[in-house]
């Protein structure tokens, strides 16, 4: 089974133009992350589902936190295949405008214009409380020798932070709307190559994104939120919640998949495909045997270059 690419528009409309394809996923942290703003992770108070009307606080990832490294991870394959450099497209400091990053994620450079993302992302909250969800540890940064002293003084860097436990899930909703065939595989690429969100990317915050169903409609369907509510009664149902061991992901991937269709139907958008279950996995594996190789990235660079630069030449030069 492959996606139908033909459904795509053949190029970037200049107003909204119904043109929704879903990436529905599962971010599974696969190591301790920090998700936070102002030293603290982020929560939220908020139901438990939609049947558990219980009040729980949930961790939550901001939209920006998501997007961004995803945004890094394409602007570094564009560089390594010298589609842009350093210089001709700066990240939040000089956009050039045209290439697949700026016309899919958009940009803003004060008086000399912008561009609305079309790449659209919510917050995410974990399935799991916020209690059986984190962990707070002590961190020091010792000297060369290995030890906390120097001279005989102390050091005093020592500090304490909470962390987001291994196996803690986040149903998200990735939406692109209006992109061109190629510039939604560049976006799909970034989703399946990013593997390191939060704080100190460099560091720890590994992340896997288990992408549960691709949805093309004519509209946006669920909310993050709705979704984890929604497989929160699913899996309290069958027993699968048994704190503080952490929650089984194929189990979550499983409600995932059986509750999806029943979403969509309930949101009155036309569906033009869903690909779920073992379409879905026909086809991610032959998309990513293309990114196995450099030539068939490169070609899918040069593609969705090819129309970003006509959207820019078209729509937003004349601006």
């Amino acid at each position: 089974m492959s996606l139908n690419t033909s459904w795509f528009p053949k190029q970037v409309p200049p107003k909204p133009s119904g043109y929704y394809a879903h990436i529905i996923t599962l971010r599974v942290t696969d190591s301790y992350a920090v998700f936070q703003t102002d030293g603290e992770l982020n929560t939220a108070r908020v139901t438990a589902g939609e049947s558990d009307k219980q009040v729980v606080t949930r961790l939550t990832i901001f939209k920006r936190k998501q997007t961004a490294p995803e945004r890094l991870t394409g602007r570094e394959m564009l560089r390594h295949y010298e589609l842009i450099t350093a210089e001709s497209c700066d990240y939040n400091v000089k956009f050039c405008m045209t290439c697949p990053d700026c016309i899919a994620y958009g940009f803003a450079i004060g008086d000399a214009g912008s561009e609305k993302s079309k790449v659209i992302t919510d917050t995410g909250f974990s399935l799991t409380p916020y209690d059986s969800s984190h962990e707070a540890f002590t961190l020091n940064a010792p000297y060369e020798s290995g030890t906390m002293s120097r001279e005989g003084v102390v050091t005093s860097r020592i500090n304490e932070a909470d962390h987001v436990r291994p196996q803690v899930v986040f149903p998200a909703v990735i939406t692109t709307r209006d992109l061109t065939a190629p510039l939604f595989e560049y976006v799909l690429t970034n989703v399946i190559r990013t593997s390191r969100y939060g704080a100190q990317p460099t560091r720890t915050g590994t992340v896997q994104n288990r992408i549960v169903a691709i949805a093309l409609t004519d509209g946006e369907i669920f909310s993050n939120l709705k979704l984890t509510q929604i497989l929160h009664d699913a899996l309290k149902a069958q027993s699968k919640f048994n704190p503080p061991d952490p929650l089984d992901p194929e189990a979550a991937f499983t409600a995932a998949q059986t509750t999806i269709p029943d979403l969509l139907k309930a949101d009155g958008v036309a569906p033009s495909q869903l690909l779920i279950g073992k379409e879905l996995d026909a086809y991610l594996q032959g998309f990513v045997s293309r990114l196995n190789s450099a030539d068939s990235v490169k070609q899918m660079l040069q593609a969705a270059f090819a129309d970003s630069q006509s959207y820019y030449k078209t729509f937003v030069a004349k601006k």
